[in-house]
């Protein structure tokens, strides 16, 4: 199978690869959602010492820093009260912690979770989050220029591999909402 975007040597249907995905986003990907077919969702298998963004996009093709996209999980804080939530960005933006995510989640402050806590509460990999197979309710805040995307390449849960997804489907995740202005570019 030949991948929508970008140059990959193993691309198949991330249904056919659940040995290759966590659990959370085996069970996700294989439940669908959002009237969105499990064959949409393109699996291809890479390397894990290339995960991170700049490196990965060296090695696989320029084109894809504008259309692949960072998923990072962030703590908003109220008195005692924290809540996780995870912000999907494109990789050539960041997130607007402070303003859009604060503002969101109705937080006093917001910030990044730590590592710990985001692979833990994940059971993904750290450097491979992916918004598929987060836990349902958890708020997932999406910038829109990921979803005006025709194919966005994200984490696959774990740092081997990438999801290639219609932009669209990331917008009908669980607890998935479009918020103007969450990404900054960079």
């Amino acid at each position: 199978m030949r991948a929508p975007i970008g140059s990959f040597d193993n691309a198949a249907p991330a249904a056919d690869r659940p040995d290759l995905l966590t659990a959370p986003v085996a069970a996700a990907v294989t439940a669908g959602w959002g009237g969105f077919p499990a064959d949409q969702i393109i699996h291809v298998d890479t390397d894990p010492a290339i995960a991170d963004t700049a490196v990965f996009v060296e090695h696989h093709g320029a084109d894809l820093l504008g259309r692949s996209a960072n998923c990072v999980v962030v703590a908003g804080k109220r008195g005692g009260d924290v809540t996780l939530a995870a912000c999907l960005v494109l990789s050539n933006s960041r997130v607007d912690v402070n303003g859009a995510v604060r503002k969101r989640l109705g937080a006093r402050k917001a910030s990044f979770a730590p590592m710990d806590t985001a692979v833990g509460e994940t059971g993904m990999e750290y450097g491979g989050i992916t918004p598929i197979g987060l836990p349902v309710s958890w708020p997932l805040l999406i910038d829109p220029a990921v979803v005006d995307e025709e194919w966005v390449l994200i984490g696959s849960g774990s740092r081997r591999g990438k999801l290639i997804v219609p932009g669209k489907a990331l917008a009908a995740l669980p607890g998935a909402t479009v918020v103007e202005g969450l990404g900054i570019r960079s």
